[in-house]
């Protein structure tokens, strides 16, 4: 076989353009730090680098949830221990106007503390997260859930909806009570037996107009009413906390599967620099042989040989 001029530098071209380009994909691998810099260099790892990546962006959206339901449920928790003292308070109140110890000025005293209580329970069941959206108006979180309507009466505004939020693959967490969860209406049961509901506010208004008016019925069942709005009220922060439980133990989960999906990545996408830098200079060596050899073979002619 006849190895022609033409021939003989298409094959060390070739040779020297293959070196350069493996010196260059190893140069490269060093500048970025990483194995698989391009899809093409190895398909198998490509693909499971972008898997991985995949999940990990669905562990950033998981933890922002988690993030968010969490300044929900610390704001629910603060405001319910605020409702609850509130109520214990207008307790020990209506416990001393019924006891029947204290004068009609006295009662009057009362009465006008606990309609300014009245009015912090009504701030506390319109309060906001930090995302300034009510936390009590179920799904409606933009309208105030407690407001006086045409007849100064206090009503709820707000829908039934009570959120979850996707925490995990398989999980979702409630993080919301609605107004009528805290702030349901009371039972009363008649003399024959019939029960009838009031609303929160309506009760605590007719407490006060008792104690005012030193109707010793009225306080007792206005008692009654507080008895049952503190159970709502424990029931409700019961909930929050086991919630927070939840979120808080999800919230674990999910950094440790963080954590073993990084250290997977990283084993997989991350460079071996002691074998890169030695792999470089293998390729620089190869590189510059072949660019030596062609330069001697080159200059080579048949006058070479003739003395």
């Amino acid at each position: 076989m006849k190895v022609s001029t033409s021939l003989f530098f298409d094959r060390s071209i070739d040779q020297m353009v293959d070196a350069q380009s493996q010196l260059a994909k190893t140069q490269t691998r060093l500048s970025s730090g990483k194995e698989v810099v391009n899809p093409s260099d190895a398909p198998d790892k490509a693909t499971a680098i972008q898997r991985i990546k995949s999940v990990l962006k669905k562990q950033d959206s998981f933890a922002s949830n988690i993030e968010g339901a969490n300044n929900r449920l610390v704001a629910e928790e603060t405001a319910l221990k605020g409702v609850n003292d509130v109520l214990t308070r207008i307790k020990e109140l209506s416990i001393q106007a019924a006891n029947g110890t204290l004068g009609p000025k006295d009662k009057e005293l009362v009465a006008i503390e606990v309609e300014g209580l009245t009015k912090d329970l009504l701030s506390l069941a319109n309060t906001r997260d930090v995302n300034d959206n009510y936390i009590f108006s179920g799904s409606r979180v933009q309208v105030e859930p407690f407001q006086k309507d045409l007849s100064g009466n206090i009503e709820y505004f707000g829908d039934e909806t009570r959120n979850q939020v996707q925490v995990s693959e398989q999980r979702f967490i409630r993080f919301n009570r609605t107004g009528t969860d805290v702030f349901g209406r009371v039972t009363r049961e008649s003399d024959a037996g019939e029960l009838t509901g009031k609303g929160f506010f309506e009760a605590l208004k007719e407490l006060a107009e008792g104690i005012r008016g030193s109707n010793t019925e009225a306080i007792n069942q206005g008692i009654d009413d507080l008895d049952q709005a503190s159970f709502n009220i424990a029931v409700a922060t019961a909930q929050v906390g086991s919630e927070m439980a939840s979120v808080n133990a999800q919230r674990d989960i999910n950094e440790e599967t963080v954590l073993q999906l990084q250290t997977i990545l990283s084993n997989i996408e991350d460079l071996d620099y002691s074998e890169a830098v030695t792999k470089m200079q293998k390729d620089m060596l190869a590189l510059q042989a072949t660019q030596s050899s062609f330069s001697k073979i080159s200059n080579l002619t048949l006058f070479n040989y003739i003395s």
